[in-house]
């Protein structure tokens, strides 16, 4: 079992009489979440239903708020209880079905889970204002691999692990950029399963998802994009020559990245403009949620050996490792590049601060301050910048800045602002 960091923010969250809702992408291990918070309940002595709308007889329950109110009392009485739905996205209007259980108050704490889908970004949002608090969960994160692989020996003290087994710790993260985080894959210790395993995910997002959403019956088009963006993490996208190179108009392609965004497969990052007329301020960058489904796209799953290919991969890492620290409040996270190609990975922006993060997928052992990001110092003057990299640790600084050298893995202990 790999545990995960979400699990206690889901059990703090159980008093609440807001609904609990895990979002995530397919296969990211919500089933399972679910089926652990049930057994933390049972074992406290509380009175727990499960039901999935993925098995044929739990169907007929949610054919109305009342029958499934009626369900319920069938099995735990009018009593305190806690009621378990998976699969929420296969019920039609699943936000309003959601709310009218909610304004019925019965005492009934409720827990739903879904994939990543339009009803469950956009209309259960819209429609459980002030009644619900949504829980996002990703595949397996770096630390949530680390911890797992290491037997949680480490997992007061991860810090020193990479630090002192630097060895074994850049074993572990090859093997995470490798595969990525889905669990199923992560448990899998057969290459040739891990393969089997990671076609029928990224299957299921085509065939299942996808087409689902779209539509229609055959994916290439969809397919070829999700190629193209995988062979170019973190370089501009060019609309109207993805346009060309997939056949698809312009407005079919905002839409498959759209829907991309939606199933929780890439994610786009936008550019800083800080000066409009000199930056670039239209076209974003993308990044993958896994980096192994990032890899399959391409035929590299478990076969990264360019420095290059492993720079990329590398970069979407941190990406990830950013975005957490970024989810809440109003931080945002972008790029910066000018029209003279000067160009920063990534910009945190918090009020009227801004943080300049560049990635190497290099070894360092004294300072090297990339042209592009001594630019961004001498025209922002920013309190601090990074340059993060595999496991050199410095300070510096340049004017009015600190820079700071800061290898990979300070990122799942430190918050940069």
């Amino acid at each position: 079992m790999i545990e995960r960091k979400i699990f206690s923010d889901l059990v703090k969250h159980l008093p609440k009489k807001e609904i609990s809702i895990i979002i995530g992408p397919r296969q990211a291990g919500k089933t399972t979440l679910m089926e652990l918070l049930k057994e933390h309940l049972d074992r406290r002595g509380e009175h727990t239903l499960y039901l999935n709308l993925d098995i044929e007889w739990d169907r007929p329950h949610f054919e109305s708020q009342s029958a499934l109110v009626k369900k319920i009392e069938l099995e735990l009485g009018r009593k305190k209880g806690f009621i378990f739905i998976d699969e929420i996205q296969r019920k039609e209007n699943a936000g309003l079905f959601l709310k009218g259980l909610f304004d019925l108050k019965v005492p009934y704490k409720f827990i739903v889970s879904g994939s990543g889908s339009l009803e469950l970004k956009e209309k259960i949002h819209e429609s459980l204002i002030g009644r619900k608090r949504l829980f996002e969960l990703t595949t397996i994160t770096l630390e949530e691999f680390v911890n797992h692989k290491t037997d949680y020996k480490y997992k007061q003290n991860l810090s020193k692990f990479f630090e002192i087994e630097k060895d074994k710790a850049g074993q572990l993260l090859m093997e995470y950029m490798n595969f990525g985080g889905y669990p199923r894959v992560i448990l899998e210790s057969e290459q040739d399963e891990k393969v089997q395993i990671i076609d029928e995910i990224y299957r299921s997002v085509l065939e299942k998802d996808i087409a689902y959403l779209l539509k229609v019956d055959k994916t290439e088009a969809f397919s070829g994009l999700i190629k193209v963006l995988s062979s170019q993490i973190g370089n501009l996208i060019n609309y109207s020559e993805l346009s060309s190179t997939l056949n698809v108009s312009y407005q079919t392609l905002k839409k498959y990245l759209w829907y991309s965004r939606k199933i929780f497969l890439l994610e786009l990052v936008s550019p800083y403009a800080g000066n409009v007329r000199k930056e670039i301020t239209r076209s974003p960058v993308a990044y993958f949620w896994d980096l192994g489904l990032r890899n399959y796209s391409l035929g590299l799953f478990g076969h990264l050996n360019s420095p290059s290919e492993c720079g990329f991969v590398f970069q979407n890492l941190i990406f990830l490792l950013l975005k957490e620290q970024t989810k809440l409040g109003s931080t945002k996270l972008n790029f910066w590049r000018t029209k003279d190609k000067a160009e920063v990975d990534f910009i945190i922006q918090r009020a009227k601060t801004v943080t300049p993060i560049e990635v190497k997928f290099k070894s360092l052992r004294k300072e090297e301050v990339p042209r592009s990001l001594r630019s961004f110092i001498e025209k922002y003057q920013p309190h601090e910048a990074f340059v993060i990299n595999l496991d050199f640790y410095k300070r510096v600084r340049i004017g009015k800045t600190k820079l700071v050298f800061l290898p990979f893995y300070e990122l799942l202990f430190k918050k940069l602002l």
